[in-house]
């Protein structure tokens, strides 16, 4: 009967290989898939402000891996905005801006959250017309993810050997 030599071993690695795929290459591997939507929604975004902002992130859970393209950072809030557009809408002063003024008296004052345009006094409320959508983070993933599956597949198989699994495990984001 032949012996057989290593079978802990060989049992260890295999056990061991799911944990450091996860851990050391299937965070980076979204990244870089990550990346390459992201740099296309930089790309395409219509305010230089929102794109400066446009970052990847990731996280490692108990058998998942996720990548998120977002917008952070001070104007981030923008982004929403030119993703969908605005509907038509009223602008006013809000009650508690006005320190028991009237709008007027606000504009005078040169007050936040005053309505005065061009700097001519336009009333109490003005209507918005809204804005049209020019969308970018959806685009960017419709045209860039068979590039970007193909930039994480790249990713594991440079890190993927038969020798084991290669590279520096990767921090959390915050």
């Amino acid at each position: 009967m032949p012996t057989v030599r290593g079978k802990a071993e060989v049992k260890r690695f295999m056990a061991q290989i799911p944990d450091d795929l996860e851990k050391k290459v299937l965070r980076g591997a979204a990244r870089a898939a990550g990346t390459v939507v992201a740099d296309e929604a930089k790309d395409r975004c219509a305010s230089d402000r929102v794109a400066s902002g446009i970052k990847v992130r990731t996280k490692r859970e108990i058998g998942r891996v996720e990548a998120k393209v977002q917008t952070r950072g001070r104007f981030a809030y923008i982004a929403p905005w030119l993703e969908y557009g605005t509907d038509p809408h009223f602008i006013s002063v809000a009650d508690d801006q006005r320190e028991g003024m009237s709008v007027r008296k606000v504009n005078q004052a040169v007050k936040a959250g005053s309505l005065v345009i061009g700097g001519k006094f336009v009333g109490e409320t003005v209507l918005h017309p809204g804005a049209r959508p020019h969308p970018f983070m959806a685009p960017a993933l419709d045209v860039k993810g068979r590039e970007a599956v193909a930039a994480a597949q790249a990713y594991i198989n440079a890190r993927v050997a038969r020798t084991g699994v290669t590279g520096a495990e990767e921090g959390d984001d915050a």
